[in-house]
């Protein structure tokens, strides 16, 4: 009888330590796995489109600057003085080098096809000075130019007749920086 009782009490003092393991309350399982992370905080989609406007507008006046300031101007015959039209165009220039100040230019001086090569040459260097002083009259640093001439040697049209040799009295503006 007593084994039994042994037993019996055994067998409870088991039970009722099972039921009291049982109804403490367990942590948690933990999940060792690594967790996205939120996405960082980020602008407003009206932000962020006003940002792309803005950015394509700047690259469209980049654009229109480079435009205006690869217009050629013309010239008389033998002549290097400015036209009017060739003002009005190197004051368009001047407005684009300003709004863009890292820009810096060549400015190639051309003669059309009649004269020696050596006046022509000399020609075409009096154009290309002539612009370039009238653009630093206009504000904008000497620095930011060279000048050149190619004479004849460059015709932008062949011909031999004045509506080429029109188009070969001129200046061309060549953006070598910015």
């Amino acid at each position: 009888m007593l084994g039994r009782r042994l037993t019996l009490l055994t067998v409870t003092a088991l039970a009722l330590g099972l039921a009291v393991g049982c109804s403490r309350k367990q942590p948690p399982a933990t999940d060792d796995r690594p967790r996205a992370e939120p996405p960082p905080a980020t602008e407003n989609a009206g932000d962020a489109d006003a940002a792309r406007r803005a950015e394509e507008e700047a690259r469209l006046a980049r654009e229109a600057a480079y435009g205006s300031i690869q217009d050629m101007i013309f010239f008389d015959f033998d002549r290097s003085d400015l036209r009017e039209d060739a003002r009005q165009t190197l004051q368009t220039k001047a407005e684009a080098l300003r709004q863009f100040p890292d820009i810096r230019i060549r400015i190639e001086g051309h003669a059309d096809e009649r004269g020696t090569v050596e006046y022509n040459l000399a020609l075409g260097e009096r154009r290309a000075d002539a612009a370039r002083a009238y653009l630093i009259d206009l504000g904008i640093d000497s620095d930011r130019m060279t000048t050149i001439s190619y004479g004849e040697e460059r015709p932008a049209v062949d011909g031999h007749n004045e509506a080429a040799w029109s188009q070969n009295r001129r200046d061309e503006f060549v953006i070598i920086g910015g």
